[in-house]
C-alpha cells in the first residue's frame, strides 16, 4: 500500500472496466469488471456505480450535502487509511433509490454468473451480505430481474460489514450455529450446486442519514458476487465465529431490516428468519444511534480498538483450527496463500497483521482496495476477486470478515479445480 495519490484514482478508469449509465434522475454511472480462474471453476464480478470522488473533490461534495463546510479537525488523513477514492449518488427519492439498487444488482449477479461459464436459470442459491437493503424483499426483486429461478435459495445476511463472509461461512460450514438453527442446514443444501455469494453495499444512500463526517468521508458505494460451487470449486477447511455486543456504542448502525431491538436471554443477538420456505434471513442486532441518524462512529482511533483486539482472536482461533485440520490431512507446514481482510482500514489491518505476528502467525494480507474507500460487506468479495487469477488448484486462502454489532466470521478454504 502507499499513500502516494495516483494521477487517477477511479475505479472507472482502470483497464477492463465496463462502464455504462443506469437511466435514474440524472443518470447514475456504473462501472464493472469480470474476473474468472477456469483452473479453479471460480468466477465474479466487482465494481461500484455513482459519481467517483477522489480525496481532493470530495470535501466539496460532502459539504454541499452537510450544508455547512469540514473544520480542519473533522477531515481525515484518508490516504493514510488506505483510501484515495470511492463512490457517491446525488440525493434521489426512495423509489428512484430502489429502481437503482435493483438494477445494480440483478447486473452483478447476472455478470458473476457469466464469468462462471453460467446462465442466470443455473444459479440455485445465492447468499448476499448488506448492511442496509433498500427494501426487504431486494433479493426476490434482484433475483427475479437476473432472470434466476423463482425457487432458488436466497439468503439475506444483516451482519454489517461481515454480511458476505459469514454468507460464504454458511454456504461452507455446516457446523455453524445459525445452520443448526434453520430446518434445512444451508451447507447442506447448496453443497454441490450452483451458488452466487458476495455484499451489495448501498452505502452513500445510508450514510447520507447521518451528520457522521467520518463515515460520509470513509464509505462509499460498491458490490463484489463470487460464484462457486461448495465442496468442488471451493471446500471448507476450518474456521471460527463470535458476537461480541458494542456495549458502548461505538459504532452506531440502524437497522434497516426486521429485528427484535433487543438483547436476546438466550446469549446470541443474531435472529434467524425462514419464510417462503427458500428465503432466509439472518439478522443481528446493533447498537442503535439515538439520534434516529444511520450511523456514529467513534472516528478511526475507536474503530482500532473496536475491531483489533477481538479480531486478532478469532484470526487466531481460526488459524488454530486449520493448523489441527492440516494435521489430519497430513499436510502439517502448508502455509496460506493469502489472507482476505475486511477492508475497514488500512491502519486496522497493519495492526491486525502487527498483533498476529507477535502470536507468531505471518500473514499475507494484501491491501486491495483503494479506490473504493470502506464498502462493507463487498470489501471481502472484492479483495477475494483480485486475487483469484493467481491462485491455484490446492492453494489454502483465509477469509477474515468483521463489522459492527460486533460480528467477526474467519474461515479457511481449499481451491478446487
Amino acid at each position: 500500500m502507499t499513500t502516494t495519490e495516483k494521477t487517477s484514482t477511479s475505479f472507472f478508469d482502470e483497464a477492463g472496466v465496463e462502464k455504462g449509465i443506469i437511466q435514474v434522475g440524472e443518470g447514475v454511472p456504473y462501472g464493472l469488471m469480470r474476473v474468472s480462474n477456469p483452473t479453479l471453476g471460480l468466477g465474479g464480478a466487482y465494481g461500484t456505480w455513482g459519481e467517483s470522488y477522489d480525496n481532493q473533490t470530495l470535501p466539496q461534495f460532502l459539504e454541499k450535502r452537510l450544508g455547512r463546510p469540514l473544520t480542519n479537525e473533522e477531515k481525515l488523513n484518508l490516504a493514510e487509511l488506505g483510501f484515495l477514492s470511492r463512490h457517491h449518488i446525488a440525493p434521489l427519492s426512495k423509489e428512484q433509490n430502489i429502481e437503482v439498487e435493483v438494477e445494480v444488482g440483478a447486473r452483478f449477479l447476472k455478470e458473476a454468473a457469466q464469468a462462471c461459464g453460467w446462465k442466470p436459470s443455473e444459479v440455485e442459491a445465492i447468499l448476499i451480505g448488506m448492511s442496509a437493503p433498500i427494501t426487504e424483499d431486494y433479493l426476490d426483486r434482484i433475483t427475479d430481474a437476473a432472470g434466476i429461478r423463482e425457487d432458488a435459495l436466497k439468503v439475506a445476511v444483516h451482519k454489517a460489514c461481515d454480511g458476505s463472509v459469514s454468507s460464504l461461512h454458511l454456504a461452507l460450514n455446516p457446523d455453524l450455529p445459525e445452520n443448526k438453527k434453520l430446518s434445512h442446514n444451508i451447507a447442506e443444501v447448496v453443497r454441490g450446486k450452483k451458488v452466487l455469494v458476495g455484499g451489495i453495499e448501498g452505502l452513500s444512500r445510508f450514510v447520507s442519514l447521518s451528520h457522521d463526517t467520518s463515515a460520509l468521508q470513509l464509505f462509499g458505494n460498491a458490490a463484489g458476487i463470487v460464484g462457486l460451487i461448495p465442496g468442488k470449486t471451493m471446500k471448507f477447511l476450518a474456521g471460527s465465529t463470535r458476537e461480541e455486543f458494542d456495549e458502548d456504542g461505538t459504532l452506531q448502525v440502524q437497522m434497516y431490516y426486521p429485528h427484535s431491538p433487543q438483547k436476546s436471554p438466550s446469549g446470541t443477538n443474531i435472529e434467524v428468519t425462514e419464510t417462503n420456505g427458500n428465503h432466509i434471513r439472518i439478522a443481528g442486532l446493533m447498537h442503535e444511534p439515538n439520534d434516529g441518524s444511520s450511523i456514529v462512529m467513534a472516528g478511526p482511533m475507536g474503530m482500532v480498538k473496536l475491531f483489533v483486539r477481538t479480531g486478532v482472536q478469532v484470526v487466531s482461533d481460526a488459524y488454530q483450527a486449520y493448523q489441527a485440520r492440516l494435521a489430519q490431512l497430513g499436510e502439517t507446514g502448508k502455509s496460506l496463500a493469502v489472507a482476505v481482510v475486511h477492508h475497514a482500514n488500512y491502519k486496522i489491518n497493519k495492526l491486525k497483521e502487527k498483533n498476529l505476528r507477535n502470536l507468531g502467525i505471518t500473514l499475507p494480507m494484501p491491501w486491495l482496495l483503494n479506490e473504493f474507500g470502506n464498502v462493507s460487506a463487498a470489501s471481502n468479495m472484492i479483495a477475494f476477486l483480485r486475487e483469484l487469477p493467481k491462485l491455484n488448484p490446492g492453494d489454502h486462502v483465509l477469509i477474515d470478515g468483521f463489522g459492527a454489532g460486533t460480528y467477526y466470521d474467519v474461515l479457511t478454504v481449499e481451491m478446487g479445480g
